[in-house]
């Protein structure tokens, strides 16, 4: 947005529209910018000329779209500027260019390519999103637009580009004899707008109001807490002298020591100032992974690193003792090595069968250790399916279900954990509503996506039919059979249903953008172009977690479930974080109709991030010279934590009982337990003392008596 480059695009806008526009509109002469780059190439208008042509014109008639006007005219004249689909930007720019004309959009539309037939997904966005700009222009921004014509009724000859792309809402063969005409995805799209005259609001796109259950678990995710071992306190045994008269300074005595104090999870510092932040948040959970690489260097307990498992020890325990349920995943891929230890990883990873037994090992001594603070475990940590091998997935679902029986027969009488797999499910919908064809490759993506790991555990015990069938067809069969004593291993290895969900993707059968095609699963993905999109070009489309809840019920029952991480990245600059307070907002209220509308067990729900430091652009704190500052949105969430959802007029009167009515003096008593017992001794001590003194002085006067 500097000047220059504002004057350049005001330039092109007039070498377009302005050549013919402003002596109509304006004065009945050329635009200024031309004259200067033109000269002697434009003709001069007459002053009666000038009279003659201004005014001319009733409305302003505007044809939008890929335009042909820099091909066939001098490409130069586009003064370096790009051609955008932004046609409520352009809209408002007529309207205060040429003194608020009726604007009347004659033709508008886009293309796709010629090989798209019925299911012109790409075209139906363009379109909704050019009516939705030019409602937005009319509603918001007070131009007066008067008519809309959807540019082309059929596909038809290009011009300079032939047959190769299309841009009607009616398919025409061009290869058959009768040349038939049949309706488009667009065509059906743009006749529903039509009759509704718009978009009228959708009745479950409207927010709702009430409350979760009082023991609903409300987290924070903070996937790799930062192992600090650094004290706090003076730990040093030596004894000083200070040499007060000369050198003024401490002068250590050789050969003396003094007895060390026992070891003290406070003396940890960088574990208080975090869970301060949590308690400032007011969560109930915080999740956070262990680091597999860190505290087995070889994969197996040859080596212990005892120093860092103290450290994680004394996490869990301060959680606990400000009664934050600490929730422990085992396992999430990272860089290096996939987040395994380095031999493990050298050694194949997880395709080689022997790391879900090192796991199952690894999973035993962190319940051994952590086990009797931790009552909410994940084995796996988002294993990420997208680009995962079938023998690596069948080692994974080995793993889990492993690590699960060890718990379940060793740990679980003595600890009363629970403990399950977390899987992402960010929803797949179709591109096309009306086509067949994409409601079953959207649910062919759910299964690669989601059941590949999900239908094993939480289903038959095997991989899901679509899943085999899909690859019998295309003679791939690589995916591994489970054993009768594989499936009694995996069926059933959970105690709930824990998910990361992030956005949706649509996805379409035509081949249009060969980047985003995905050949294997014959699947085109996109994005609708009018949904809000972050920084990074995520979808902010919250109704897609209760979408995908929904699936999830339908497809393994009424499980407990646990929404276990749920966030968006957004403009470091940006002041407010407006976009992730909204994000958090709609998201769980789609969690709340999920859990009232249609009786989803929802147990909880984990925003994604605790802070910018392990998560740059995701964290509810942000991170600057060693301080963490909490941002907008970490107090709208706090906010929503505290009313338990969004209560209404009917639901104010609701109120949970505390589980902690005393929270505040318990937690002092509770932390001050050595203080007390010595006052009270203290206290003990003197009323003896008083009753000692209190006998001997009347025996006293007895005697002298």
């Amino acid at each position: 947005m500097t000047d220059h480059n504002i004057k350049e695009c005001q330039k092109s806008l007039d070498f377009v529209l302005g050549w013919f526009a402003k002596p109509i509109f304006i004065d009945g002469d050329y635009p200024e910018s031309m004259k200067n780059n033109l000269s002697s190439l434009l003709p001069d208008f007459t002053e009666s000329e000038k009279k003659f042509i201004n005014g001319t014109a009733d409305f302003f008639a505007l044809s939008f779209g890929p335009t042909l006007s820099f091909q066939l005219l001098d490409p130069g004249m586009k003064f370096r500027q790009s051609e955008s689909p932004s046609l409520r930007q352009l809209l408002s720019w007529i309207d205060l260019e040429y003194n608020h004309p009726q604007i009347f959009i004659v033709e508008n539309g886009w293309f796709v390519s010629g090989t798209t037939k019925r299911d012109d997904a790409k075209y139906m966005y363009y379109l909704k999103k050019f009516i939705m700009e030019t409602l937005k222009a009319i509603r918001v921004d007070g131009v007066n637009v008067i008519g809309y014509t959807a540019w082309s009724l059929m596909d038809g000859f290009e011009w300079h580009r032939g047959y190769s792309i299309r841009r009607g809402l009616f398919y025409v063969d061009f290869l058959s004899q009768d040349k038939k005409l049949l309706p488009k995805s667009s065509a059906l799209f743009y006749q529903k707008l039509i009759e509704k005259n718009g978009f009228p609001p959708i009745p479950e796109n409207q927010p709702l109001e009430g409350t979760f259950p009082c023991d609903f678990a409300w987290g924070i995710v903070d996937n790799y807490i930062q192992v600090d071992t650094t004290l706090s306190q003076f730990t040093d045994p030596n004894v000083y002298l200070w040499d007060v008269h000369h050198s003024k300074r401490l002068i250590k005595v050789d050969g003396v020591v003094t007895k060390k104090r026992k070891a003290h999870c406070v003396d940890l510092a960088a574990i208080r100032p975090q869970v301060a932040l949590l308690l400032e948040m007011h969560v109930t959970h915080f999740r956070f992974s262990l680091d597999w690489a860190r505290i087995l260097p070889l994969g197996n307990q040859s080596q212990v690193n005892h120093t860092v498992l103290h450290y994680y020890r004394c996490v869990v325990s301060e959680l606990v003792r400000a009664n934050i349920t600490p929730v422990v995943a085992l396992w999430q891929p990272s860089a290096p090595h996939h987040g395994l230890p380095r031999p493990l990883a050298r050694q194949g990873a997880w395709e080689n069968p022997h790391t879900a037994l090192a796991f199952a090992e690894y999973a035993r001594l962190c319940f051994k250790e952590l086990g009797h603070r931790v009552k909410f475990w994940i084995t796996l940590n988002e294993p990420y399916t997208r680009n995962m091998t079938f023998s690596a997935g069948h080692n994974l679902l080995r793993a889990h279900a492993l690590a699960w029986r060890v718990y379940h027969d060793q740990f679980r009488p003595a600890q009363s954990g629970r403990i399950s797999i977390a899987l992402q499910a960010d929803w797949i919908e179709p591109a096309c509503p009306f086509s067949q064809k994409d409601r079953e490759v959207a649910e062919r993506v759910l299964e690669f996506d989601i059941g590949w790991l999900a239908e094993p555990i939480f289903g038959s015990g095997d991989y899901p039919r679509v899943m085999r069938d899909w690859l019998n067809q295309r003679n791939n069969f690589l995916l591994p059979y489970f054993t009768e004593d594989e499936k009694k291993l995996i069926q059933g290895s959970f105690d709930f249903l824990a998910l990361s969900h992030y956005t949706t993707i649509l996805v379409d059968w035509e081949k249009e953008d060969p980047i985003k095609y995905n050949d294997y699963l014959e699947v085109q993905e996109m994005t609708d172009i009018t949904w809000l999109n972050s920084p990074g070009q995520v979808a902010v489309v919250p109704r897609g977690l209760r979408q995908v809840l929904n699936w999830l019920k339908f497809k393994y029952g009424d499980l407990p479930m646990y929404v276990i991480a749920n966030g968006i990245d957004d403009d470091p600059r940006a002041e407010q974080d407006r976009l992730r307070a909204y994000y958090i907002q709609s998201y769980i209220n789609e969690a709340l109709k999920a859990y009232l509308l249609d009786g989803i067990n929802l147990c909880g729900y984990f925003a994604y991030s605790f802070n910018d430091r392990t998560a740059p652009k995701f964290g509810l704190y942000r991170y600057a010279a060693n301080q963490f500052e909490p941002k907008p949105s970490m107090k709208h969430y706090r906010k929503i934590i505290d009313n338990n959802g969004f209560p209404g007029p009917e639901t104010l009167g609701r109120f949970c009982p505390e589980e902690f009515t005393l929270c505040t003096e318990c937690s002092f008593f509770h932390t001050r337990k050595s203080l007390l017992a010595f006052i009270a001794f203290l206290f003990f001590a003197f009323i003896i003392s008083l009753s000692l003194i209190f006998y001997y002085s009347k025996k006293g006067r007895k005697s002298y008596k």
